[in-house]
């Protein structure tokens, strides 16, 4: 068995690995595939500098048994999320290579935690990445779904959020983290910027502030990788009152200028202070929650304080460092 990056040239060979996927999920890869030269540069730069996700293949006998794809956070290239694992049924032991694979490459070059987002419902994923991959539970996220979005213009207050606004919209969002969960979902301010490669990315993302006497009070986005399905985002300070009809109306003014048919998907963040509140809320308004996401993290090492030049010293796991 050997693993190396997906090329152009598998193609045909990986259409029978996800023959029963969506024709849209097809597409997209096919799309991605066929942009092959910018994938290329992207993989021959150093990890601070990669600005596309990159898919990597496990093959034997010229027969393609699984996909694995990664995409460093924005704003943090030593944050890597996995956003795509397809095997053949009951490969696990496939799957695991696969993730084993880009975390000692990437940890290679300088990654310190890798994070996946699954379907709680996907037992037997969870099971692979927790007890066969030495990932963790750290936090989960629920998304809801507005049947019939009938867009209202509102009298909110906001502005589109600049590059100089980045530190104080992650200092919103660090500060509304329930404690136990900031270790492993605290941000950096660069998380809140575009990347200077973003016409590159494999999603479009638009940022928005709340602001009161030149205080950032609320920060909300919308990001979308398909401009069909739009994902709702919003973080706003617990210690002030916001009406979310306004705010959620905004959002959706704001895709509707561009597509008459779009499915929003709010995203309720359980890790957060207001978490409990925006839940009940969101239950008034009957929407829908369509699906609940566990987020696991494998943390890589860090080097603590030598006490000798003789020796690197390394803590591993979920060890913190004070």
């Amino acid at each position: 068995m050997q693993i190396r990056r997906l090329t152009y040239f598998d193609y045909p060979k990986l259409k029978q690995l996800i023959s029963y996927l969506c024709t849209d999920d097809n597409d997209k890869l096919a799309k991605s595939l066929m942009e092959e030269p910018i994938g290329y540069l992207n993989a021959m730069l150093p990890l601070e500098l990669k600005f596309k996700s990159e898919s990597f293949i496990l093959f034997e006998q010229n027969e393609i048994l699984g996909l694995i794809t990664i995409a460093k956070t924005p704003g943090n290239p030593y944050k890597i999320n996995i956003t795509k694992l397809i095997f053949k049924e009951n490969y696990y032991e496939i799957a695991k290579q696969l993730v084993e694979y880009v975390i000692h490459k990437l940890g290679g070059k300088g990654a310190t935690s890798f994070t996946v987002t699954i379907d709680e419902c996907h037992d037997e994923l969870f099971n692979l990445f927790i007890n066969g991959c030495g990932f963790r539970q750290c936090a989960s996220e629920v998304l809801w779904k507005i049947e019939h979005p009938k867009p209202e213009k509102s009298d909110l207050k906001w502005r589109y959020a600049q590059k100089s606004d980045a530190k104080e919209i992650a200092q919103l969002y660090n500060s509304e983290l329930i404690n136990m969960y900031k270790p492993s979902m605290l941000r950096h301010e660069k998380e809140f910027q575009d990347n200077p490669f973003y016409g590159f990315t494999d999603y479009y993302k638009i940022r928005y502030v709340i602001e009161d006497d030149r205080h950032i009070l609320g920060y909300f986005s919308i990001t979308t990788s398909d401009n069909l399905n739009y994902i709702l985002d919003i973080t706003t300070n617990s210690g002030y009152e916001f009406d979310y009809d306004q705010i959620i109306n905004t959002m959706l003014c704001e895709i509707a200028r561009k597509k008459h048919a779009f499915y929003p998907l709010i995203k309720q963040k359980k890790y957060t202070k207001n978490a409990e509140d925006f839940g009940n809320y969101l239950q008034s308004k009957n929407y829908t929650p369509i699906q609940t996401q566990q987020i696991l993290v494998k943390d890589f090492y860090k080097p603590v304080k030598q006490e000798s030049t003789n020796w690197n010293v390394f803590l591993l796991g979920e060890n913190q460092i004070g």
